[in-house]
């Protein structure tokens, strides 16, 4: 067997100063550096070089200023307003003087109202024709009353914006913004294919980042399509992106833009090594639409949905967990007039597989509104296919809360759970024909996050009729095992597994 000796890099450096210092190199170490710097010379000559395609797609890529028109009032008597005198006194250390009142039988002017414009930010974005179609985040201009595009070459141009798709708190929305300014034959970027892209090759990063222009910054794909909550999956790369790269394009090797760097994860505001740009294909789709009728239309059919975990695909007999399970049902939306119903598990839409309830938002969003689209469901043990048709997304309806009045009757049970019938009137609000209604948790279901006034429609998938079938229900499960409840919540419908011997 052979054996080495290794030292860490500081030590052999300090070896061959030393040496040097004396006049001499040891033999072996003498016959090690020519191979050493052929090595090294040949690392070197493997890096990428990203020099032709800076000077190719650098004069695409512009900066981005934002102002915003605010209004303020100003003495009659022209005298400085506060932030003025603190500027002064702060940065020159020396106060303003304050205009003398009016003298005695003349009257100061009333305050008027004023309106100046003040800065709001920096971004980037990138032409992407050259007659100036410029690609952008919404974020970057959201509000803004005037912006500034300025080129490599020093013009800059008042831009119009056309239209924006800005992110939104449900998910939707893809942060794309299109601006055009007033310009022929301007050098614009090839765009390239997202699909196509590879985890860990190489990409660059254009933008003003901190508002210093043109800055380049070079990493790889981590992943092509990750998950953070939105609509759309993002790519995500390790390339440097700080505050003002927003809106600028992620380039491949080829000289193509993949992405619109949009999101970094940061604890502290700054870049932490983890960047996300929105892909090309999905911005230049929003980008059609954007230009077309300055909106984006998505489609909807209108139901509230969750992931399906192991335990919930165990207990309805699903193989393997995967689909969207429909929560809730919006009253009169597509979904509704089709037939589906809380409690339903969506497995296929239009033929696309649903690995996960974010799969079902992002397809059906894709879908032009109107189209009819065939769903595979999975429903009591059985699939079954029916048919919906897209509507467009409109606001979100307020859900109707659920009375909490019900029978005296109850009984109690090993789960810590005590229910009651529901009423007609309840059943009727609910739009079910059976189930019960919770009046009181403690232990297990109260861990579980049960609530008094939840409506439990399931057992381990099957109906629940009334509060002594309840009862029957959980005499005869495996207490080895957990109970999975289909609970309804002020419309809202979910399963909740509860374990009897949890603590």
């Amino acid at each position: 067997m052979k054996t080495s000796k290794f030292f860490p890099v500081e030590k052999l450096l300090s070896t061959l100063a030393m040496s040097a210092c004396v006049g001499f190199i040891a033999p072996g170490i003498a016959g090690a550096l020519p191979q050493a710097q052929a090595a090294a010379t040949a690392a070197v000559a493997g890096l990428p070089d990203f020099t032709d395609l800076v000077d190719k797609a650098g004069p695409a890529v512009v900066n981005i200023r934002t102002s915003e028109k605010i209004s303020q009032l100003q003495s009659g008597d022209g005298s400085d307003d506060e932030q003025m005198q603190e500027f002064f006194r702060r940065f020159f250390g020396i106060p303003v003087p304050k205009q003398q009142p009016a003298p005695k039988g003349r009257k100061q002017a009333p305050p008027q109202q004023q309106e100046r414009e003040v800065p709001r930010g920096v971004g980037s974005g990138l032409i992407i024709s050259a007659d100036g179609y410029v690609l952008t985040n919404a974020h970057v201009v959201e509000g803004a009353d005037e912006v500034i595009v300025k080129l490599t070459d020093k013009r800059e141009f008042k831009a119009k914006v056309i239209g924006v798709d800005k992110a939104r708190d449900d998910g939707r929305g893809s942060d794309i913004a299109v601006l055009k300014i007033e310009g022929s034959k301007l050098p614009h970027l090839t765009i390239g294919d997202s699909d196509k892209i590879r985890a860990g090759e190489w990409v660059i990063a254009i933008g003003s980042p901190f508002d210093l222009e043109n800055t380049v910054t070079a990493g790889i794909i981590s992943a092509k399509a990750r998950d953070t909550g939105d609509e759309t999956p993002l790519i995500q790369t390790d390339v440097a992106v700080n505050p003002g790269n927003s809106g600028g394009p992620l380039i491949n090797m080829r000289g193509e833009v993949v992405g619109i760097n949009s999101q970094i994860y940061s604890q502290s505001g700054g870049y932490m090594g983890i960047s996300f740009a929105i892909p090309i294909n999905e911005a230049m789709r929003v980008a059609e639409q954007l230009k077309a009728s300055g909106k984006v239309t998505r489609g909807r059919i209108g139901v509230q949905i969750q992931s399906v975990s192991k335990e919930i695909a165990e207990s309805i007999g699903l193989k393997t967990a995967q689909g969207a399970f429909i929560a809730a049902v919006e009253p009169g939306a597509p979904a509704e007039k089709a037939g589906l119903q809380g409690g339903d598990v969506i497995l296929k839409f239009n033929g696309i597989a649903i690995d996960k309830s974010i799969d079902l938002s992002r397809i059906v969003g894709g879908t032009k509104p109107g189209t009819k689209a065939s769903v595979s469901i999975w429903r009591n043990g059985a699939i079954r296919e029916m048919s919906v048709t897209v509507a467009e997304v409109a606001p979100e309806k307020v859900q109707q809360k659920t009375e909490k009045k019900s029978k005296k009757e109850q009984t109690a049970n090993s789960i810590g759970i005590t229910v009651s019938d529901l009423t007609d009137a309840q059943k009727k609000e609910l739009h079910v024909s059976s189930g019960v209604v919770v009046e009181s948790v403690e232990g297990p279901a109260a861990r579980a996050g049960l609530q008094a006034g939840d409506v439990v429609l399931t057992m381990n998938n099957l109906e629940v009729k009334d509060a002594r079938q309840f009862a029957a229900m959980l005499a005869k499960a495996d207490a080895k095992k957990a109970v999975v409840l289909l609970v309804r919540r002020e419309g809202i419908s979910q399963f909740v597994p509860i374990r009897p011997n949890a603590q």
